[in-house]
């Protein structure tokens, strides 16, 4: 009988199950028949601590773990930063291979940890590019800060749309145009109350709102019009100092103070990123403007990395999946296993580019719906793969290095048209 030994060039295999106060780590040394199990916390010392021991074996080291929400971004950047290799496990993979291995899907944090190091020994692993070691941490934040204040905002103006404006001002809703726009606000501040404004003669409202509704066209028509529907108002007749309308001014101006806050996140990002060339590229797409194309640097890194498109749209979750077992053949349908991120901007972008004119995007969602106009489900795959094409596009101009051409995808060479 042969007896085999481990050379040194063979790594320590880690896994690790991340918590929010504490890590379960399992490290299987080659040559070695038992797994050593290691509980740390999430502190520094411990950090030093698990980074001593595994420099101990003097051999490279391969650390997986499952990425949970944001307690894996410190340990992972400790051990990158110590030399280890890192590498992330899918939370779906982990799930299913636990199913399998164990023949149950009852889980605890010591039984997670073998199943990554499994996973890891088998090769099931994905890259972990770390933002910070990446370059990549800036972007990231202005993207998810500003995702976060879009939100709060579309929350509050769905608030007062829905609650304020029907109790005090319910003919207000259709001078409101754009939530982008800060002036709606401003007014609905100044004069809160329709009876605020019949209380006035005509020219003295329009005197005194004047400056209130900024730049517009046909001002004196519009401050006519506003002066005209508050005088057959059904608002309520609420006090000027009454507590209720100081909760709908305090709500407005937290609204402004969002509005304010979005726009200096997007004045930032520009000035962040006027230099990157991928973000040039990105910005001479239709529909992809500053915001789009920062949230697709900062969710999808350098899209050079994806050596094909597929790839690509793998990892946004926009790869066609189908399920198939015996004579049964499922409906094929995108798999959104993938940045949910990254697919709404690729749609949101998609919706904008069709509406432009002279596009290629334009073009194909015509051609898509040109049997059926009306059909809701047959717009629906339209929309989808215009969505998709966005996201070929974007990887093609980045990783080709020039910029879009408008129905470059339709030219001719040798008797083929591609598209």
């Amino acid at each position: 009988m042969t007896k085999t030994y481990a050379t040194s060039s063979e790594p320590v295999l880690v896994g690790i199950d991340v918590a929010k106060s504490r890590h379960e780590v399992l490290i299987e040394v080659p040559g070695s028949k038992r797994r050593r199990r290691v509980t740390m916390l999430n502190t520094r010392a411990d950090f030093d601590r698990l980074t001593a021991l595994l420099r101990e074996h003097g051999r490279p080291v391969r650390v997986a773990f499952e990425a949970t929400g944001n307690y894996h971004r410190a340990l992972a950047y400790h051990l990158t930063q110590a030399g280890f290799e890192t590498k992330l496990v899918s939370s779906v993979g982990l799930a299913r291979t636990r199913e399998a291995l164990h023949n149950g899907w009852d889980k605890n944090d010591p039984k997670d940890a073998q199943v990554i190091l499994h996973m890891l020994r088998i090769g099931a692993e994905q890259f972990y590019h770390d933002p910070l070691i990446q370059g990549t941490n800036d972007v990231q934040e202005l993207s998810k800060t500003h995702d976060i204040v879009s939100k709060s905002k579309t929350e509050l103006w769905h608030r007062i749309l829905t609650h304020y404006l029907p109790l005090y001002f319910p003919e207000a809703d259709r001078f409101h145009r754009s939530s982008r726009s800060d002036w709606f606000l401003s007014f609905l501040d100044r004069y809160p109350s329709p009876h605020f404004i019949s209380a006035m003669s005509r020219e003295a409202f329009i005197a005194d709102a004047w400056d209130v509704v900024g730049r517009k066209v046909s001002k004196e028509r519009l401050l006519s019009d506003i002066y005209d529907t508050a005088a057959s108002s059904v608002g309520l007749p609420v006090e000027h100092d009454s507590d209720a309308i100081r909760m709908f001014r305090m709500v407005l101006t937290e609204g402004r103070g969002l509005i304010e806050q979005r726009n200096r996140i997007e004045v930032r990002a520009i000035e962040l990123l006027s230099d990157n060339p991928d973000y040039r590229l990105l910005c001479t797409i239709p529909g992809i403007g500053p915001i789009n194309a920062l949230t697709i640097l900062a969710e999808a890194g350098d899209l050079r990395r994806f050596r094909h498109h597929r790839q690509f749209l793998k990892f946004c979750g926009m790869d066609l999946a189908t399920i198939r077992s015996g004579t049964f053949r499922g409906q094929t349908k995108l798999s959104k296993y993938g940045n949910a991120r990254l697919r709404r901007t690729f749609w949101i972008a998609g919706q904008v580019a069709i509406m432009q004119p002279a596009n290629s995007f334009r073009d194909k969602f015509e051609r898509y719906i040109t049997k059926d106009r009306h059909n809701a489900h047959l717009r629906r795959k339209a929309y989808t793969a215009i969505a998709a094409k966005m996201a070929r596009t974007a990887h093609a101009v980045v990783k080709g290095g020039e910029p879009y051409r408008p129905f470059f995808e339709g030219t001719v060479h040798g008797g083929r048209t591609f598209l």
